[in-house]
């Protein structure tokens, strides 16, 4: 127990030691949220006495719960044969379909597609509508529990209608290959649980006592999953801090946290106000700008780590003369000895980066860009997931048709056109189709040689598999060996550097089935697609990266870049000012040591030179003249749903200012209107 409480302070010892009934943990940037939480799990198992299989942790990305689960094991000493269930949102999606998916008529051994496998399924569904678009409504409906048939219904424009028919075929797609998506995780987990009141009252009293973390940035869904998780009980604790609700664009609904005692009646609420992170002028600056909101439940960090630099303020007439500033301030940084791992640059809009890059090239500093083109998102990498992909099932055609021709085989389009046709003709695979075929029949569709060709390949797929089953580190090796995948690049211009990007891939193979032995390679395949953007954070180099991936991670050394009006904050279509204010109160609250705040005079942008006015968050962060602009606050932002006493629900596309009202332009089911905000009502 001393070992638990050791390094606790008051407010977080008694938020552990709140076992019972619904809890909130309000805890500011730098305030010890991780460790109040894993002390809590920790205590839980080692003096309340609960086993750690009736505990859940649940948090967003990877990194966060490896950190979780290395740190609160390290507390325990009697933790059992079992360890606590620690892991993100859609890893207990697919851990928890992986043992009842099978009650929805589908098999335990399907494969999950990621963003870029969705897009090309949709793409070869409907070329004529934008697939982003497609993509986007087809995670809206899903998040919003409609199936194609209540999206159609819902539809009266004609090309809300085309959406639901491509969004029919993608879902018999998806089941007729054994696939599932991102937003299947959480969304076929909670149709399990909510058309199974069984199967929800078993899961709840197995997972007697839940913990969320990151609790502003959870969405409408996963509330819902959480409320049947709690269907048995009402022992549930989160933590979060609505200071840090920076996700709005992509779901994450602030109201979770607002309300969470409307949602969990009696809960208890511990406020974590201090830092144990920044220096004294950074929070100072912290708090400030974010007192300007008004939609937040109130607190104020305080320092623990006493006075230090004031915040600096990096004056420049354009990004050139930025770039070249701050590739100097960093140059010190690194010279007088600060680790480059200990800076970070970080933006409200990712084109700001290009110039910063330019400008550190030509200093010689070494940068990362997280979140620029992910190494699994190279053609390459692709091309060897896809091999695994149809290796481990035979029937994911879109992923057979990418590597069908690599290396070249001879495969013109039309040809695996129409195999394709004449595999469907027969409700086959391609893979199946041309593994039984007649030779004769195949020679027939392609030329001889194409046939033979072709036989070979999928003979060759099924040797491969037989090593997998037989021994799953070997495989990599045979996979090489046999398709001679690195020969594709050899004479290629940036060969070299594709090649190494395969041996980091082989490498990343061999890794994780040195530590997971028993694994299969469809788990391989789907811890990949669980992996987020935090996880590129990692060795030595300078970071660079947009605010939003910054978000749970710290620096010694921080910069914000582009400090103007029209960047941060980002301002009209729609942009929500409260939530402008978290992401630049998120932003300052990365540095521990120093903050560095940079704005340009005029910057190069969308093809023109535009001349740019400050930040008004200068001016409201209490550091200097800034664009003092006083709004009028309207209620509204983009994605809110509304209602007009005319036209019926709608979805806000957009937000701006008209006179001394606020004119939104409103989505009707496709037919688009511009209302002004006094007329609508907010569902």
């Amino acid at each position: 127990m001393e070992k638990i409480f050791k390094n606790l302070n008051d407010s977080q010892s008694a938020a552990v030691k709140q076992t019972e009934g619904p809890v909130l943990i309000l805890a500011g940037a730098g305030s010890g949220k991780t460790t109040t939480i894993i002390s809590r799990l920790a205590y839980l198992i080692e003096v309340v006495g609960i086993p750690p299989a009736n505990t859940l942790t649940l948090t967003f990305t990877n990194k966060a719960a490896r950190e979780m689960k290395e740190r609160s094991m390290a507390m325990m000493e009697k933790n059992g044969a079992y360890p606590p269930l620690l892991c993100t949102f859609h890893k207990f999606g697919l851990l928890f379909l992986k043992f009842n998916i099978h009650r929805l008529g589908r098999q335990n051994n399907f494969v999950v597609i990621d963003t870029d496998d969705k897009k090309r399924i949709i793409k070869k569904i409907n070329s004529e509508l934008p697939t982003p678009l497609i993509a986007s409504e087809i995670s809206r409906y899903k998040n919003s529990l409609m199936s194609p048939d209540d999206a159609y219904k819902q539809a009266e424009l004609f090309n809300y209608k085309q959406i639901a028919e491509v969004y029919r075929e993608y879902e018999n797609h998806l089941k007729e290959n054994n696939l599932v998506d991102f937003d299947d995780l959480i969304a076929l987990t909670y149709k399990l649980l909510d058309e199974n009141p069984e199967l929800a009252q078993e899961t709840s009293q197995k997972y007697q006592y839940i913990m969320i973390d990151e609790y502003q940035d959870t969405n409408e869904l996963q509330l819902k999953l959480i409320q049947k998780l709690c269907t048995s009980h009402n022992n549930i604790c989160v933590v979060g801090d609505d200071d840090q609700s920076i996700y709005g664009w992509r779901g994450a609904h602030i109201r979770n946290i607002m309300e969470f005692d409307e949602d969990f009646e009696g809960a208890s609420v511990f406020k974590l106000e201090e830092n144990y992170r920044s220096r004294a002028p950074i929070l100072k600056t912290a708090n400030a700008l974010i007192e300007h909101n008004r939609s937040r439940l109130g607190k104020s960090l305080i320092a623990t780590r006493g006075e230090g630099e004031d915040v600096a303020i990096l004056n420049s007439n354009d990004e050139n003369e930025e770039a070249r500033k701050i590739a100097l301030k960093i140059q010190k940084l690194l010279d007088s000895g600060v680790e480059a791992s200990e800076i970070a640059i970080l933006y409200r809009v990712n084109v700001l980066s290009r110039s910063i890059e330019e400008g550190l090239n030509r200093a010689g500093i070494g940068y990362k860009l997280v979140g620029g083109v992910r190494f699994l998102e190279r053609a390459e990498v692709k091309d060897l997931i896809s091999y695994i992909r149809v290796i481990t099932n035979n029937h994911d055609d879109f992923s057979l048709k990418r590597i069908v021709n690599k290396p070249k085989r001879g495969l013109g389009k039309a040809s695996v056109d129409k195999i394709e046709l004449a595999a469907h003709a027969k409700g086959s695979s391609i893979f199946e189709y041309i593994k039984t075929v007649d030779f004769a029949e195949l020679e027939a569709l392609v030329k001889k040689k194409n046939a033979t060709t072709l036989k070979k390949f999928i003979a060759d797929i099924d040797d491969v598999a037989r090593v997998a089953k037989e021994s799953t580190y070997e495989f990599i090796d045979v996979l090489e060996d046999t398709f001679h995948l690195k020969d594709i690049y050899v004479n290629m211009q940036d060969g070299q550097e594709r090649i190494l990007n395969m041996d980091e891939f082989y490498g990343l193979f061999r890794d994780f089935i040195k530590n997971h032995p028993e694994a299969s390679l469809d788990e391989f395949l789907n811890e990949l697609t669980l992996q987020s953007e935090q996880d590129q954070v990692e060795g030595e180099s300078i970071y660079m990266m947009s605010i939003h991936a910054s978000k749970g991670l710290e620096f010694e050394h921080v910069f914000v870049i582009g400090m103007e009006e029209g960047f941060l904050p980002l301002v009209g279509d729609g942009s929500d000012l409260e939530e402008e204010r978290r992401l630049g109160y998120v932003s300052f609250t990365r540095a521990k040591e120093s903050l560095t705040l940079s704005h340009a005079g005029s910057r190069f942008y969308k093809g023109r030179r535009s001349d740019l006015a400050k930040s008004r968050f200068f001016n409201e962060a209490g550091l200097c003249d800034g664009s003092l602009i006083v709004e009028k606050k309207t209620a509204y932002k983009k994605g809110d749903l509304v209602r007009h006493k005319i036209f019926g629900t709608g979805r806000v596309t957009g937000v701006s200012k008209s006179g001394r009202e606020f004119k939104l332009q409103i989505n009707f089911a496709g037919t688009k209107r511009d209302i002004l905000a006094s007329f609508v009502e907010r569902l």
